[in-house]
């Protein structure tokens, strides 16, 4: 019943095109409860199913969730190969749907960093779903932000030097196209789940003029009702990106 109250306040013409998502707190989740962190991963697994279909049937363009940084390579090996134990049971278990729902599977990362067995999957996934339109369900893996933008200056670098383009035609939109995220709309708007309030190394060219949504519940909990309390508050708020609320009102002809 609140979901469906939820449903009605919800205006479906302001949607947000792109949503990215911390998907934090599986280990706390667990720790509560006295079970192994593996326990939060897989209960952290369904909730990743609930919130991709509900974007889904709202019609989200694109759904990025950070995944497995390149950070978490330093957690202990257990750990790593359970996630990606996991990783290789939700393409497998989801790929149909994938197919059916019409979402093109796509990574961002340095795939190559993982098991090969996990790399062949999503290469597989990728390839299966690549002329899906529906939605576009991004996997941050082997993911760190940082990286991303080093690698991406090397990349302009070398065209550099190797005279494809000038120095001066380097901006904002030529650096975004050498980012992982090519492609991909900024997003809208970013959860992150489990109280912690940063952004960990996570898009962080990319979320400049997005709106940060941040909540005490732990990932495993998140349900399509957080969710749409999310999308409430996005849409309560003005983005001004840098302009006035005066500014902001006579372009919506609101003055």
């Amino acid at each position: 019943m609140a979901l469906d109250k939820l449903l009605k306040q919800l205006n479906h013409k302001k949607l947000p095109s792109h949503i990215a998502i911390i998907m934090d707190g599986n280990g706390r989740w667990a720790k509560k409860r006295f079970l192994p962190r593996i326990a939060g991963h897989r209960a952290g697994a369904k909730t990743v199913d609930r919130i991709v279909t509900r974007c889904r049937k709202l019609g989200i363009k694109a759904l990025t969730l950070y995944s497995f940084s390149d950070e978490n390579w330093n957690r202990p090996k257990k750990e790593i190969d359970t996630l990606m134990s996991l990783l290789r049971e939700y393409l497998q278990k989801e790929l149909d749907t994938m197919l059916r729902e019409d979402i093109r599977f796509n990574t961002i990362g340095h795939i190559e960093d993982l098991p090969l067995f996990a790399q062949e999957m999503v290469k597989d996934a990728e390839e299966k779903t690549r002329n899906k339109k529906g939605m576009v369900l991004t996997l941050a893996l082997s993911y760190g932000s940082r990286r991303e933008i080093i690698d991406a200056v090397k990349k302009i670098a070398e065209k550099v030097e190797k005279r494809i383009i000038k120095v001066d035609s380097i901006n904002s939109d030529l650096f975004s196209r050498e980012l992982y995220t090519n492609g991909l709309p900024e997003p809208d708007l970013l959860i992150r789940t489990s109280g912690e309030l940063r952004v960990s190394n996570y898009l962080l060219y990319q979320i400049a003029y997005t709106e940060l949504f941040f909540t005490k519940v732990l990932w495993p909990d998140f349900n399509e009702t957080h969710l749409l309390k999310a999308l409430i508050e996005f849409q309560n708020r003005v983005r001004r990106y840098g302009l006035t609320t005066e500014q902001i009102k006579k372009t919506n002809g609101t003055q």
